[in-house]
């Protein structure tokens, strides 16, 4: 997973799932990365991230906080609705080091059990971003386990933010895209038609390409999720 990091060399990393042990790793390895996001479990405990990185050459972070997708946001490892497990957004507002603006950035992961809790969740984002984009360029990353079509999913596509702008899946405004439709593997074989990992942008955001990378070393995927490369322009 660090090597395709380090190939694809992107300036901000969104990642679900990723144990405390597993980011100390990737900070290890990948020169240059600031993260942020707390564990979803506690702030105190080492469990699951939905954490951001950023490459500290370019960018400073302004502002950060990590929220839980609960009847309760701020309270730590609340789960909301008919969800499985707590579930956790992590958002920070980064400033370009040479051009003084800002981007914001968001980072969730939706339960995979709950549908309810799926819909409801995306909801608590939408309105976290709509208080805190403040006509910054915005990128929402996640796992969404839901696909295209799907409420949750539909809920943030065309969402209007509070200054007219609209969010948009980058799938659909690149310029090129390219590799598969999924993006979950079961390690060995790709699993069909579960394209449940997406990126939206707000519209003021000019996409180039949108790429799911199928790379795989020695007949195994480094994930059972596909990466998802955005490459985009404020």
């Amino acid at each position: 997973m660090a090597g395709t990091i380090q190939y694809h060399n992107p300036d901000i990393i969104g990642v679900q799932e990723a144990m405390a042990h597993q980011l100390r790793e990737l900070e290890v390895l990948l020169d240059g990365y600031e993260w942020v996001g707390d564990p979803r479990e506690s702030v105190d405990a080492g469990g699951e991230h939905t954490a951001i990185g950023y490459r500290a050459e370019r960018f400073d972070c302004a502002a950060t906080n990590t929220f839980w997708l609960s009847e309760q946001p701020a309270e730590p490892s609340s789960v909301g609705w008919d969800a499985a497990y707590p579930r956790v957004a992590t958002w920070a507002r980064l400033r370009d080091r040479d051009t003084d603006d800002d981007l914001l950035c968001l980072n969730t992961h939706l339960d995979h059990q709950g549908a309810d809790a799926r819909v409801e969740g995306i909801e608590l984002v939408l309105d976290h971003l709509d208080s805190i984009a403040r006509e910054a360029p915005a990128v929402v990353t996640g796992d969404f386990n839901c696909i295209v079509g799907e409420p949750a999913y539909e809920r943030a596509e065309g969402h209007e933010l509070p200054d007219g702008r609209t969010l948009v899946d980058a799938r659909d405004t690149a310029t090129v895209t390219h590799g598969p439709t999924t993006s979950r593997t079961d390690f060995h074989a790709l699993l069909p038609e579960m394209g449940i990992d997406h990126v939206f942008v707000s519209e003021d955001v000019a996409v180039d390409t949108r790429a799911v990378i199928a790379d795989r070393d020695d007949d195994h995927y480094g994930s059972d999720h596909l990466p998802v490369v955005v490459d985009c322009e404020p």
